[in-house]
């Protein structure tokens, strides 16, 4: 509901799909909407704000509605990860608090950094991979940064987000981790049954 707002509000006032320029004025014009947006609406019915339990949830569902929808806009990654930490400043702004303990970290600091290519602290949002640091990209994160990074191309009618012949990289069906189930292994980690192997396997 949230990203089909911020759909109708780029049509009436932003030309449509691709047409708005990659400006951080136009970033925080939709960030702003869609997330005052959704915030009324969790106001306004509280089974949503219920269903979706504890602050971090809101905040990930606010940020990934607005930050497709400026990706969506603009036909830019960047854009619209700079709407995910908009919108992030902007809820906690209004509700004080975006979730437990230590998950303001990464959504406050990236309006910093995401214009930084250093893989570290920024990086292109189509690179950004479950194993991406200075970020909790787990089952959380994940795949919305990557909705946010498809949508961009969505935008554009491009047949890929990301090349093909990088992910081959990935595809290696020896590794331990299996990249085409990424939510699942994070899942498995968590239960205790996931077994890396290389460095770690000393100390685990």
């Amino acid at each position: 509901d949230y990203t089909a707002y911020g759909v109708d509000y780029i049509k009436k006032n932003h030309g449509g799909i691709a047409k708005a320029k990659a400006t951080q004025e136009v970033v925080n014009d939709i960030a702003t909407e869609v997330t005052l947006y959704g915030m009324e609406q969790y106001e306004d019915y509280p089974t949503a704000l219920e269903s979706h339990f504890g602050g971090s949830q809101r905040a990930t569902v606010l940020a990934a509605a607005s930050g497709v929808t400026a990706a969506l806009a603009t036909a830019n990654s960047n854009a619209g990860l700079n709407g995910w930490y908009m919108s992030m400043l902007l809820h906690k702004e209004g509700w004080s608090r975006l979730g437990f303990f230590g998950y303001d970290l990464q959504d406050q600091c990236g309006s910093a950094n995401s214009m930084s290519i250093r893989p570290d602290e920024g990086l292109l949002g189509e690179l950004r991979g479950p194993n991406y640091p200075n970020y909790a990209m787990n089952v959380g994160h994940q795949g919305e940064h990557a909705a946010i990074g498809g949508a961009a191309h969505i935008a554009r009618g491009d047949a890929w987000t990301l090349s093909p012949l990088m992910k081959i990289t990935f595809a290696d069906p020896s590794l331990k981790f299996d990249f085409s189930e990424v939510r699942r292994e994070f899942a498995k980690g968590a239960i205790r049954e996931f077994m890396p192997a290389g460095e770690r396997s000393l100390i685990i």
